[in-house]
């Protein structure tokens, strides 16, 4: 019985290890960290501007602004403009 417990441990050990690890579910929110270690694509956790600029707060060469993916996202979700007749 303790040897079936084990192998049945190693194998789900190795299993994991194979998958590796489990990435976190990602949320669009409206308010990124940019610069810094962050990178091009920040840190787009924050539903706030307080929350956001409370994490910058501290940290060198980081600035607070709206997620450009969502910008761009509503951009192209409204219709096009037509023109008005006079």
């Amino acid at each position: 019985m303790r040897t079936v417990l084990v192998l049945s441990a190693l194998l789900a050990a190795g299993t994991a290890a194979i998958a590796g690890p489990v990435s976190p579910v990602s949320y669009d929110y409206p308010w990124c960290v940019y610069g810094g270690e962050l990178g091009i694509s920040g840190d787009c956790s924050y539903q706030t501007r307080e929350q956001c600029l409370a994490s910058a707060s501290g940290r060198s060469n980081v600035i607070c602004k709206e997620n450009r993916r969502l910008l761009f996202q509503q951009q192209n979700m409204q219709p096009p403009r037509t023109p008005r007749s006079r």
